[in-house]
């Protein structure tokens, strides 16, 4: 049976985490299967965003503590820049459906998402030194979207908190009743399918890269990003469309 179970309909596909009974731990057979399904989506010119979601109540427990203890090999090792890289790097959007709660390394997943929504009933934190290690990995995912004051407290007490706070500190958009959460996240990814495909690209481009630059640095790239998709076929379609009142053909 699939740990990692895919669908894909009217260019949204949905990856979901489905070892119920090992709480979606992030298992050397887990994270590779994850990997795969996510290769698949960003090669598939039909996916234009794809969702990350869970079975069961925990949506992702972090490391699989028993595979790491038992000093087994696995045959295959997902590096943390396959896995939590390359939703920063990736052309499409993806959005995090967090139906369930979330420690741990599932943090860094939860917050590598462009966009993420959890249902208020779930449970978040970074409890790694509750066994004597550290968020290290998952650290270079957070730390950017975290107050250090607020970093220093959750990381080091450990504690668990509301998916509400973890929207106040950054690391997911919005916490929705369980009740409201496929509309939210269906509001999300509606909204991603009217953009152009080229545009979602450079403007995740635009979220990651900016940031690190200078201000003059960033005016020069700029210009010359937007004057590369002023002048490219998308936005000329795009205006197109604007202009004669139509929809835009990337529409599903």
């Amino acid at each position: 049976m699939a740990l990692v179970e895919t669908s894909l309909e009217e260019g949204v596909m949905t990856v979901t985490l489905a070892d119920v009974d090992n709480r979606n731990a992030l298992s050397a057979r887990l994270t590779v299967e994850l990997v795969d399904a996510l290769d698949a989506a960003d090669a598939d010119p039909r996916v234009r965003v794809v969702v990350l979601t869970n079975k069961g109540r925990v949506f992702c427990a972090g490391a699989d503590l028993s595979e790491r203890s038992s000093g087994d090999a696995p045959s295959r090792v997902v590096s943390p820049l396959e896995l939590f890289g390359r939703f920063r790097n990736s052309p499409k959007p993806y959005v995090g459906r967090i139906a369930g709660h979330c420690v741990a390394g599932g943090m860094g997943l939860a917050a590598a998402m462009d966009i993420s929504v959890a249902t208020d009933e779930a449970k978040f934190g970074f409890t790694e030194v509750r066994i004597g290690v550290a968020p290290a990995m998952i650290s270079v995912i957070c730390l950017p979207k975290m107050r250090p004051a607020d970093a220093n407290e959750a990381f080091l007490r450990g504690s668990r908190f509301p998916a509400a706070r973890a929207a106040e500190l950054g690391l997911i958009n919005r916490a929705v009743p369980a009740a409201d959460l496929d509309s939210a996240v269906d509001e999300v990814v509606s909204d991603l399918l009217m953009g152009g495909p080229q545009a979602l690209a450079a403007t995740k481009q635009l979220t990651s890269r900016v940031p690190h630059m200078t201000a003059d640095e960033a005016f020069e790239w700029t210009a010359r990003l937007s004057a590369d998709l002023f002048a490219g076929d998308e936005a000329a379609e795009g205006m197109a469309a604007f202009l004669e009142k139509r929809s835009p053909p990337w529409l599903p």
